[in-house]
């Protein structure tokens, strides 16, 4: 599965940016350390947040159609969200982050981070952080909490 996995992802990266993306993270990783990176990118996800914004959600099926919604229209994969007892589990599949190279997949996942962080605190989710809650898995997922403390 992960090989058709990868074949697909690689179909949705365009070609016309996959080589000065490469460059572009292999030179930030030469001059800003990794915790920088994060920050850098999760600021990154901050801005595109505000300027995509979501509509009112009223549960979190809804915020995760308007999520998914948003996703599609940008081809950056789609998202599962479930509320679990402590937390609410975020799990992103099929962002085109490959595109940065295999190593930058330590740092640019903070993108989604700070994405889902304005949003669902735009939507309330105030005292709540969003933290990556793993590598990201062989089938592309990458798992994000929102919980107290989470940061």
């Amino acid at each position: 599965m992960a090989a058709i996995f990868d074949y697909l992802l690689d179909r949705q990266i365009s070609r016309q940016w996959r080589g000065l993306l490469a460059a572009l993270a292999e030179e930030f990783e030469t001059q800003i350390g990794r915790v920088e990176l994060r920050q850098l990118m999760h600021r990154v996800g901050q801005r595109f947040a505000d300027a995509q914004s979501l509509p009112v959600c009223n549960s979190t099926a809804e915020l995760a159609d308007a999520l998914n919604t948003l996703w599609h229209d940008t081809d950056w994969g789609f998202v599962e969200l479930s509320d679990e007892r402590d937390y609410l589990s975020i799990v992103h599949y099929c962002a085109p982050l490959p595109a940065f190279g295999e190593r930058a997949l330590a740092w640019t996942p903070a993108f989604l981070e700070g994405a889902y962080q304005h949003w669902l605190s735009a939507l309330g989710a105030q005292g709540l952080a969003v933290a990556q809650a793993g590598d990201v898995g062989e089938n592309g997922a990458i798992a994000f909490r929102l919980a107290r403390g989470a940061a």
